[in-house]
């Protein structure tokens, strides 16, 4: 649907390349993502039967996730700190 709006447009103004439906999609999944939008309310906003489809089209940014301390490491983080 939204690609037979997108190529003759992108024809008329004489755009042979750059991104495409697919493209726009992805970046627009990403952007959800980076922004910390959950990741079910991400495959609804895409339309997608299964969970599976959105992980696979968001490709996981691992960076994002090496952010994150367990509750685990900050209680023993505390209790060495007592012992000093």
């Amino acid at each position: 649907m939204c690609s037979q709006s997108l190529y003759p447009r992108k024809k008329k103004a004489g755009i042979n390349k750059g991104p495409g439906i697919h493209t726009l999609r992805h970046s627009f999944a990403t952007h959800l993502l980076y922004q910390g939008t959950d990741i079910y309310t991400i495959k609804r906003l895409l339309g997608h039967a299964s969970i599976k489809s959105t992980l696979i089209y968001l490709h996981l940014i691992p960076e994002r996730f090496t952010k994150f301390k367990s509750p685990l490491d900050t209680l023993f983080d505390d209790e060495e700190g007592d012992n000093e």
